[in-house]
């Protein structure tokens, strides 16, 4: 009996981790750049975009399909920082321990 009232503190003390884990993932902020740094994209904890920087000398009407390619990679570089971000919070909240298959934030 004093494993099940150890692994139900266990599981409270790992919710109540939890809870604080994803305030700090609402209020962090990811920025991915591209085009070395002529493009930089910021992201939300959750993946919302929250805002985008060109370099001037992109604004060329002849080149708009390079701008194009260039914010698609930043969103792409943030979103890999931020999914880095991420595990680096599921660790300290888990311990290192694998989080189940189909888990996610």
């Amino acid at each position: 009996m004093k494993n099940l009232t150890g692994l139900m503190k266990q599981a409270q003390e790992i919710q109540a981790r939890m809870g604080e884990m994803q305030e700090r993932v609402a209020a962090l902020e990811v920025e991915g750049t591209s085009g070395a740094g002529l493009v930089t994209v910021t992201l939300r904890g959750k993946g919302e975009l929250k805002g985008v920087k060109i370099d001037p000398s992109l604004m060329v009407a002849d080149e708009v399909e390079i701008l194009e390619d260039l914010l698609v990679a930043a969103h792409a570089d943030a979103k890999a920082r931020l999914d880095d971000k991420l595990q680096e919070e599921m660790k300290s909240v888990t311990g290192g321990m694998p989080l189940p298959p189909g888990f996610s934030l």
